[in-house]
């Protein structure tokens, strides 16, 4: 007679196996099902929690000593001036307001995506503005009200900085000054963990802000000091024989740089830290207008994604704009107003 096996009694033993390992924060895998029973998740899927474990298959998980409560985003716009002190085209060759619209609709798109994945994360969506019209503030307003997150839009008044910046300016580079301090402003006297200041010109791909969540948790755990990161894999930082690192975020590769431009996320400690330094980008052009945070780098690392995760809309001929290997006009497409 053939022997029946007692599946039940193995199945019964393996489900006590798996709530021990979980009791115990051990993670098992299931090679034959490409699966972690503890977790319940396929291995492709995002094994990470937040604020707790970042899991990266086969390299295990990473204690996470700094867990996000709050991001708050700051996206400075400005849709009168196509590229500031240049003649120059963008790309896809539309006006300035064209480029402003679909960067905050991909930014606000790929904010909600992480409100759907971080349910103790307080989000918050501010717009400063210099020199847009009004029919282009209330486009602003319109895609603003698909925001998830509290969000507010607010007009700078000029008139405030003209003792606070050098003269002999160019409206637009002025301009461009003055909605930096007013970040800067905004960043210093309202609380939040982490702080994201956006130009009106990145496309943001849809899972963005949760792999710099993700990373930056990670990342600061791997270094056990505050970090800085940016969205875009700038073209222009392939052209320096420099020397770099490669580190696992959690779906992106993210590499050491030393310079940036003024799209970045960091910790609020590094703001009051170093609020003097980055408040002469408000005050005074001087080239590199980013010297003072590439001054920060030296001492906190800077990581930008690999491939990238915006994507600087520029001219096609800038080394400062289009990250290699992104589908760009996707992109550009899915985020059509």
């Amino acid at each position: 007679m053939k022997k029946i096996k007692n599946t039940k009694k193995s199945n019964f033993l393996k489900k006590i196996f798996i709530k021990i390992c979980r009791i115990l924060g051990f993670e098992i895998i299931d090679q034959s099902s490409f699966s972690s029973p503890t977790i319940g998740k396929d291995l492709n899927e995002t094994l990470s929690e937040q604020g707790k474990r970042s899991i990266t298959v086969p390299l295990g998980q990473i204690k996470i000593k700094k867990k996000i409560k709050s991001l708050k985003i700051i996206v400075r716009t400005c849709t009168s001036e196509l590229i500031m002190d240049q003649n120059k085209r963008r790309i896809f060759d539309c006006e300035k307001n064209e480029y402003t619209f679909r960067s905050l609709k991909s930014l606000v798109k790929s904010l909600n995506k992480a409100i759907e994945n971080f349910n103790n994360i307080n989000f918050e969506l501010i717009v400063s503005d210099t020199n847009s019209t009004q029919a282009d503030l209330d486009k602003i307003g319109e895609i603003l009200k698909i925001s998830r997150a509290s969000n507010k839009l607010a007009s700078i008044d000029l008139d405030n900085f003209k003792n606070k910046i050098e003269d002999g300016y160019s409206k637009a580079k002025f301009a461009n000054m003055a909605n930096f301090y007013n970040s800067l402003l905004i960043a210093k006297n309202e609380e939040a963990d982490l702080l994201y200041f956006v130009e009106d010109d990145y496309l943001h791909t849809l899972n963005s802000i949760t792999e710099m969540i993700f990373s930056y948790e990670k990342f600061y755990s791997i270094f056990n000091k505050e970090i800085i990161l940016l969205p875009s894999d700038y073209p222009y930082l392939y052209s320096k024989d420099e020397q770099t690192k490669v580190y696992l975020g959690e779906k992106n590769h993210w590499r050491l740089v030393s310079e940036s431009l003024v799209t970045f996320m960091l910790n609020k400690k590094l703001i009051d830290k170093y609020f003097k330094d980055l408040e002469k980008m408000g005050k005074v052009w001087e080239d590199p207008w980013e010297k003072p945070l590439h001054n920060i780098y030296k001492s906190h690392p800077c990581l930008s994604p690999i491939p990238s995760l915006a994507i600087h809309c520029t001219n096609i001929n800038s080394v400062f704009g289009l990250s290699p290997f992104i589908d760009i006009k996707k992109l550009w497409e899915n985020n059509r107003i």
